[in-house]
């Protein structure tokens, strides 16, 4: 259960990032109400907090693997929010990063 939990905390912290800097690129980038802004920033905010619910203590390998994960779900949202399909070079790198996160963060150590 451990491997799930952490991945959901990936893909959570993932989601919030993208999400709330998204919502802030509305305001300051295409005019949206400052209510966007505001949400953005409150997002963001639990961004920060969802990496401290990893049971790993090692802070830097937490956001390293995050920083994979954070690839993988930016071309997930541009595909999905701004209709930019991944191509094939975008689904190699995706599939690089993501092995990259699997060494870094699930690695058997002593």
């Amino acid at each position: 259960m451990t491997v799930a939990r952490s991945i959901g905390l990936f893909i959570a912290a993932g989601l919030a990032e993208i999400g709330g800097g998204y919502l802030v690129w509305r305001w300051l980038r295409e005019g949206a109400p400052v209510i966007v802004g505001v949400l953005g920033a409150m997002v963001l905010v639990v961004y920060g907090i969802i990496p401290t619910l990893q049971r790993s203590h090692d802070f830097g390998r937490i956001y390293a693997a995050y920083g994979g994960v954070f690839v993988v779900a930016a071309l997930l949202w541009g595909w999905g929010v701004d209709g930019m399909r991944p191509d094939r070079y975008d689904v190699m790198g995706a599939v690089v990063v993501l092995a990259g996160v699997a060494i870094i963060y699930f690695a058997p150590r002593h």
